[in-house]
């Protein structure tokens, strides 16, 4: 049995009628595009089958017309020849055919992931606040995985198989109806064993994925909390949990394992019987001279060909439903609408413009309540510094977040210049706009790379001038590398400092006239803090600066300060304003200027 009849199909895998036509029908509409080199590979399959079925036949001819009458030499040596000649077509078919299939498959997925990829990244922020990590991750995975042995071996086996049993059928029924009929009786028996032990192996290898499964969560978590169990003396125990799952393991194995020592005994035994009555009942016909020699010959030498098709396909069941189940999963990605998306007819952000917010209101949830904002009201002039305050989950983050669009408002506006941002491009909308996060994300490359993210087609000169206006490019210039040094996955090589550098340089080579700060300095050390602090006021120069203020020393500094408090804008001003008000600002201001005087 070939790995494919290994497979065991989970229930989220099971796919229903209605389900597996859609996937059938949407698959092959994918496959439009690669229809010539479908057609190319059906051609080879086609011709390495009858080169395939010619042996048999050639031999019958060779026995019949070469030996058992007319003794003719020239025959045999004919028919070895032609016999020969078929052996190496096949041989050359066959690897083409491989070649053909795996890279028509290839290019599906491999377009197939671009696909999904690309979908993902333009999907909104609100799938990504309730879609798992792990969940993308695996459709990208293990149901490519899936695929992946689909196409490698799957439909070159299912397409070979049906044609080879095809054509071994007409070529019986062609040389001998009756005893096409006794092997026939065969079929029956062959299919019934099959899908009983389709059925029974799922199971089967069902118990040995969850056993393993078992195995391998005991080892990983042992190994993560080897301090914890040496520290109180638990090794034992954990020998003895690990010995526990292990036997399962041993367990489920050696039960798959024995349904294959049924199945497969039962199967040659089936191939053996059926060359026996093949053999018995074509002896007759021979002796009552209906037949020749040749033609039985032909029948037991093709019988393989008719059983072993009619097995690996029975066996391919369980690689068509876990890849079936794997495109239906990415499908569903596909068919996902961005909750925020451009419209048509948008229009490009003009130049150096206001900021407003028209009563808005706004849900993560449709429906959920309280809302997260409500009634919010706020108009920040081009160039205005403006810092947004107030406690964890008020709101003041999800203010910014809709400036930005990454959201839309349930009810009201947000405008640029008068424009409601849902009617303009996202190209404007990001060359306008730029945020910086409270944690520079760095992916894996160089300082350069990390930096030029900020606008596609940047120069190396032009991304020394950007670290260059945040004072920041003689640090990044004396690592060993410079600026072609390898950050690392996540810019694990540089500080939280350095990753936030990198950060606000990208800010400043897109050279936006809106900046979101999503207060860039809470989460670093006082040494580094100065530094990036420093760089901040170099980028705030000559732009609209909205910031999220963790620490009230920024919104000291800002030009007007907005307090938000269970969604809504209670207090707006200066902070000298605000705090000559005693209002929930200056309570604010006092509660942290105290616990920063007990600090220090």
């Amino acid at each position: 049995m070939g790995w494919w009849g290994n497979m065991a199909v989970e229930e989220d895998e099971r796919l229903g009628r209605d389900q597996a036509a859609h996937v059938v029908r949407r698959t092959l509409r994918m496959m439009r595009a690669y229809r010539w080199g479908m057609l190319r590979a059906l051609g080879l399959i086609i011709v390495w089958t009858a080169c395939q079925v010619a042996g048999p036949v050639i031999l019958g001819i060779v026995i019949d017309d070469g030996l058992s009458y007319h003794h003719s030499m020239s025959v045999v040596a004919t028919g070895s020849i032609i016999y020969l000649a078929a052996a190496a077509l096949m041989g050359i078919f066959e690897r083409a055919q491989i070649i053909s299939v795996n890279r028509i498959g290839e290019s599906f997925l491999r377009d197939l992931r671009i696909r999904v990829f690309r979908h993902i990244l333009g999907l909104s922020m609100s799938f990504f606040d309730t879609e798992q990590t792990g969940r993308l991750v695996s459709r990208m995975t293990q149901d490519i995985d899936a695929l992946e042995m689909l196409v490698q071996q799957g439909l070159l086996i299912f397409v070979s198989s049906v044609l080879t049993f095809a054509a071994v059928v007409v070529i019986m029924v062609t040389l001998s109806p009756l005893l096409f009929l006794v092997t026939l009786a065969l079929l029956p028996w062959i299919v019934r064993s099959s899908i009983t032990f389709r059925r029974k192996s799922n199971v089967a290898y069902l118990s040995v994925r969850d056993r393993i499964s078992q195995t391998l969560s005991t080892l990983q978590e042992s190994i993560s909390g080897v301090r914890i169990i040496q520290a109180f003396g638990r090794e034992d125990q954990m020998v003895q949990t690990f010995r526990g799952h292990n036997r399962a393991q041993y367990e489920a194995n050696v039960e798959a394992v024995k349904l294959s020592a049924r199945y497969f005994p039962i199967l040659e035994f089936a191939g053996s019987f059926g060359t026996a009555a093949v053999a018995g009942v074509g002896g007759l016909m021979v002796h009552a001279k209906w037949i020749e020699v040749g033609t039985v010959i032909t029948f037991i030498t093709l019988l393989s060909y008719m059983i072993n098709p009619v097995q690996q396909v029975s066996q391919l069941f369980n690689l068509f439903q876990s890849s079936g189940a794997a495109l239906l999963k990415l499908y569903g990605v596909l068919d996902t609408r961005p909750a925020v998306a451009e419209r048509q007819g948008a229009v490009d952000l003009p130049a150096r413009a206001d900021i407003e917010l028209h009563d808005v209101s706004f849900a993560y949830r449709p429906g959920e309540t309280p809302t997260v904002l409500a009634g919010v009201n706020l108009k920040i002039p081009f160039g205005e510094r403006i810092a947004l305050v107030g406690p964890t989950g008020a709101g003041k983050s999800t203010v910014a977040k809709l400036m930005a669009r990454f959201y839309d408002p349930v009810d009201g506006s947000v405008t640029y210049g008068g424009t409601d941002l849902r009617n303009v491009t996202f190209s404007s909308l990001r060359r306008r706009i730029a945020v910086v996060p409270q944690e520079g994300f760095l992916f894996h490359g160089t300082v350069l790379d990390n930096v030029r993210l900020g606008r596609d087609g940047a120069t190396d000169e032009e991304v020394r001038e950007a670290l260059l206006t945040i004072g920041s490019l003689e640090r990044f210039e004396a690592f060993p590398d410079g600026l072609h040094t390898e950050v690392r996955e996540r810019g694990s090589r540089l500080s939280a400092g350095e990753r936030q550098l990198v950060s606000l340089a990208r800010a400043a080579l897109s050279n936006p006239d809106v900046l979101i700060l999503d207060e860039a300095t809470s989460s670093l050390d006082p040494g580094t803090e100065h530094e990036v602090e420093a760089a901040m006021n170099a980028l705030m120069s000559g732009r609209t600066v909205i910031v999220i203020a963790h620490r009230l020393s920024t919104a000291e500094r800002a030009d007007r300060v907005g307090v938000v408090d269970a969604g809504r804008l209670l207090e707006l001003g200066t902070h000298d304003e605000l705090m000559a008000q005693g209002g929930r600002y200056a309570a604010l201001y006092a509660s942290w200027a105290g616990g920063t005087a007990a600090v220090a």
